[in-house]
């Protein structure tokens, strides 16, 4: 699973950083105390995670990346958003195609367009807890901020969505600690990586993003995309490319193993 470089500063310090970690202030220390002993509690299995009002129940720690589908499945996953412009795109492409997809969602995002989130999970997709301000040196950072960042986007999410909690668990740029994996695990929230990074977000033209994913579908099966961040229509023609193309190679769309 590769690092991404920082993308932090796209979404504004305003955003990322006062409406995110200054809201979160208040609830924090309950939202600690509800995360349970996260240094000593064992995973267990859970068929109730991201259903409105479901009790969170452990799940394992370890960063997943197979396919519930098998070894000819692969998943989408869809990072950043929600936004009012790409994602309403991203998510008429999985439907023509008839495909599920993971969207992992950055807590601000969610926030502000709660209707997005209602769809996307009206349309049969699973959330993602991204973080609440997509900082890259997470890892870098306080367990006190990076259960702030963890909880509460898990919270902003819960709300946008209506009572669905996100399902994983994914670290702004792979930025995981085993803290920050225990935390998440504790919640229901499986760690969530990556084998093949689309590159979609530099914007190298849609022929490079498809010849990307072609050439490192060998990996393994979680492809990356994103859906915020700035001009995604090359996300969104490539998609449209890669679906077909992929079901011709003989895969099946699944979710990340929980």
């Amino acid at each position: 699973m590769a690092r991404h470089g920082s993308r932090r500063g796209w979404y504004g310090k305003a955003a990322g950083a006062a409406l995110g970690v200054t809201l979160l202030a208040a609830g924090a220390s309950m939202w600690t105390a509800q995360a349970g002993a996260v240094h000593g509690s064992s995973p267990r299995p859970s068929s109730s995670a991201g259903l409105p009002g479901a009790k969170p129940a452990a799940v394992a720690v370890t960063i997943v990346h197979a396919s519930d589908k098998g070894p000819h499945g692969v998943n989408i996953t869809i990072d950043d958003g929600p936004d009012p412009v790409w994602t309403p795109q991203v998510l008429a492409v999985l439907r023509e195609y008839g495909v599920k997809a993971t969207f992992c969602m950055v807590g601000t995002q969610a926030q502000a367009h709660p209707d997005l989130v209602k769809k996307v999970v009206a349309e049969g997709h699973r959330l993602c807890d991204h973080s609440v301000s997509h900082d890259t040196a997470m890892d870098t950072k306080s367990e006190a901020y990076q259960s702030q960042e963890i909880l509460g986007a898990e919270r902003m999410i819960t709300k946008a969505s209506g009572g669905v909690r996100p399902m994983y668990y994914r670290a702004p740029g792979g930025a995981f600690t085993p803290y920050s994996r225990k935390l998440a695990a504790s919640r229901g929230m499986r760690p969530l990586g990556w084998n093949v990074d689309s590159k979609d977000f530099e914007r190298p033209g849609t022929d490079a993003v498809v010849a990307t994913v072609q050439r490192e579908l060998p990996n393994g099966p979680t492809l990356l995309f994103h859906d915020a961040g700035g001009d995604r229509s090359e996300t969104v023609q490539a998609l449209r490319r890669l679906l077909p193309w992929l079901k011709s190679q003989g895969h099946t769309f699944g979710f990340p193993v929980r």
